[in-house]
């Protein structure tokens, strides 16, 4: 591995394209495909029909996008579903089986409050493993290792952890106590405290320690909760000594959904570092890989997040919401003033860590209307100069701080972390 690893960038004619995104951004080992919508590439209009009409059309659009790149859906790691409705996952997953039968990738459901384009009534996006990894990279067989264990809840159509070189990503977790198959009695602490209960059960399944996590999602739907988890989400972070000694916090993203499965009150994911890699690496190799949690005092800071975390060949970036980090408020204005802000923030973050922000894989955008999505956009692209990075927009019911707009972003980083240089 060297730092000359080039960032590949495609798009086919097939699926619906636009000029806002690229449909895979492929970096070292993993491609990340932008949200795609149930669109008719024929057309660019929403497929008439139902959810089940739509679920296709944008499996579809995944498919196409996958093949194009000469792989298959079998080299999907995750998948992310966005509903308008909750009550769509049962014709949803008739439609899933469809397209993965003997492995199932990691998987996150939540409905939200709105999508782009009126007549979408769901959404999808996907993270994809990356054998033949980006130039100049010699092709490898790595092989994804995929797992459960009893000691956490499991899914008829989604496997709780998939490691595919160094990177595990960890299905959605809901409160739901694996040796009854219910949500757990109480309120959304208690629930919180389940989630993560249940992360920790997966990775110990696994020998990997709960500090190795780099990235955290947290989705809730009542931001009002927020305090409430974050009182039990301290419980677990910091985990070790060596941590609690650093203050190591995995980068976060807090979402407001507008239901989550089971009428759950928060559902909450993981990206977690994985320095054994999948075969043929060396297992040896794990404990020399390094986490690297960066903060500046240009963006916002948290007590309970790091702005950003990188580990082997990318950069994860806590949600930036439009706060000056100089007084540590809102930014006063409209939706463009505060996506100028979001962006100048994540800038800030990238540049401190000797990145510019054509090294952006993958930008998640939450609107509270996503009306604003043309405001937005005509900031948006000041912002890079290159190829655009996959994108996914929703809309929220909130955003933490009653802000306007939320962003978060994957990071490509070409230089890796010890001892992969």
């Amino acid at each position: 591995m060297n730092n000359t690893i080039i960032k590949a960038s495609r798009n086919t004619d097939s699926a619906p394209k636009f000029s806002l995104s690229t449909q895979t951004v492929a970096f070292s080992h993993y491609n990340y495909l932008s949200g795609q919508l149930p669109i008719d590439p024929k057309t660019n209009e929403v497929v008439a029909g139902d959810i089940t009409a739509q679920a296709t059309q944008c499996l579809n659009n995944i498919k196409t996008i996958i093949e194009s790149i000469d792989h298959v859906m079998n080299d999907v790691v995750k998948i992310t579903i966005f509903l308008k409705n909750i009550t769509d996952i049962a014709a949803v997953d008739a439609v899933y089986a469809n397209f993965f039968q003997s492995y199932l990738p990691t998987r996150t459901v939540i409905a939200v409050s709105a999508l782009p384009m009126d007549k979408a009534l769901i959404q999808v996006d996907a993270i994809i493993s990356n054998g033949e990894g980006t130039h100049p990279q010699a092709p490898c067989d790595l092989i994804k290792v995929a797992k459960n264990t009893d000691n956490a809840p499991k899914n008829s159509i989604s496997t709780q952890t998939v490691a595919f070189s160094h990177y595990n990503n960890i299905s959605a977790q809901l409160p739901v106590d694996p040796k009854t198959g219910s949500l757990v009695a109480g309120g959304v602490k208690e629930q919180t405290g389940q989630c993560l209960k249940n992360i920790k059960a997966i990775l110990e399944s696994i020998d990997v320690p709960f500090d190795d996590i780099v990235k955290i999602n947290i989705f809730l739907t009542n931001i009002a909760d927020t305090d409430a988890v974050n009182e039990a989400y301290t419980t677990f972070f910091p985990d070790s000594a060596i941590a609690r000694t650093v203050g190591y916090t995995p980068a976060r993203t807090l979402s407001a959904a507008s239901a989550l499965p089971m009428d759950a009150l928060v559902q909450i994911d993981a990206v977690v570092s994985y320095g054994d890699g999948t075969p043929p690496q060396a297992v040896e190799d794990r404990h020399g890989i390094v986490i690297k949690a960066n903060n500046t005092s240009n963006a916002p800071k948290s007590a309970l997040a790091t702005q950003t975390v990188a580990f082997s060949h990318y950069n994860h970036l806590s949600a930036q919401l439009p706060i000056n980090s100089e007084s540590g408020k809102l930014v006063t204005g409209d939706i463009a003033a505060q996506a100028t802000q979001c962006l100048e923030n994540i800038k800030a973050i990238v540049n401190s860590i000797n990145h510019d922000m054509d090294d952006v894989v993958k930008i998640n955008i939450q609107l509270k209307n996503i009306a604003d999505i043309d405001a937005v956009d005509d900031i948006y692209t000041t912002f890079f100069n290159s190829d655009l990075p996959a994108r996914t927009v929703i809309g929220v019911s909130a955003i933490p701080m009653d802000a306007l707009i939320q962003i978060d972003a994957v990071l490509s980083n070409a230089e890796g972390t010890p001892p992969t240089l």
